[in-house]
């Protein structure tokens, strides 16, 4: 209890000290994640059902599976320590679900609807508006959901390079040997998180329902 009653403790006299570090997070998050989930829709689309599918998908497996501190470590000779290697890690690695989900959502639509479309005089980038991304929209926000999510989980590794958020008081307990600081941090980078994984959730049964209504 002495433990639980201490991190409240931490939060309530360090309140002003936690809400700029949640601010800092959010905004690394979402600067991140915003950007992924352009460029990955914008590859996804335009690998789609091509040769270029397979290998492409298979060099960002490859790049996803290397240790966020790794990448980090590989970016600082490039772009320095800060929030600008920070972000460019977080979008190599946000890339990735919504990449994955792109593909897998338009290549997956029926081929009987895409030449309907096409009989009905479409053009190709009709039948990609119109069709193929409304048919695939429920793989893609499942894509885009687990990503930010995700960049809002990694982006507590950030503060290792001088980038802020809420990783800075999780470093600052682990260096100092404080678990309550330590734990504190942790906690609102979860919550967070969890809040952000109900919020969007909500966002993509609503759109899913309405998308559906209106075929």
């Amino acid at each position: 209890m002495s433990f639980i009653y201490a991190i409240f403790e931490l939060y309530k006299n360090r309140a002003d000290y936690f809400q700029e570090l949640f601010i800092q997070h959010i905004q690394l998050s979402f600067t991140a994640a915003g950007i992924a989930a352009v460029l990955g829709l914008c590859i996804g689309i335009a690998i789609s059902g091509t040769k270029a599918q397979a290998p492409v998908t298979a060099i960002a497996n490859a790049i996803y599976t290397i240790p966020s501190i790794s990448l980090l470590g590989f970016l600082i000779p490039f772009s320095g320590i800060g929030s600008t290697t920070a972000t460019i890690a977080l979008v190599i690695y946000g890339i990735m679900p919504v990449l994955r989900n792109t593909c897998s959502g338009l290549t997956t639509v029926n081929a009987d609807i895409i030449e309907a479309a096409r009989g009905m005089g479409s053009t190709d980038t009709q039948i990609l508006f119109f069709v193929k991304l409304p048919l695939a929209s429920p793989s893609i926000l499942s894509g885009l959901r687990s990503m930010i999510v995700m960049t809002i989980s990694l982006s507590g590794v950030s503060a290792f390079i001088g980038a802020g958020g809420l990783g800075a008081a999780v470093y600052r307990g682990i260096t100092t040997n404080n678990a309550a600081f330590t734990v504190a941090g942790s906690l609102l980078i979860a919550a967070a998180a969890i809040i952000t994984d109900f919020v969007f959730g909500f966002i993509e049964k609503h759109l899913t329902h309405t998308w559906r209504l209106s075929k």
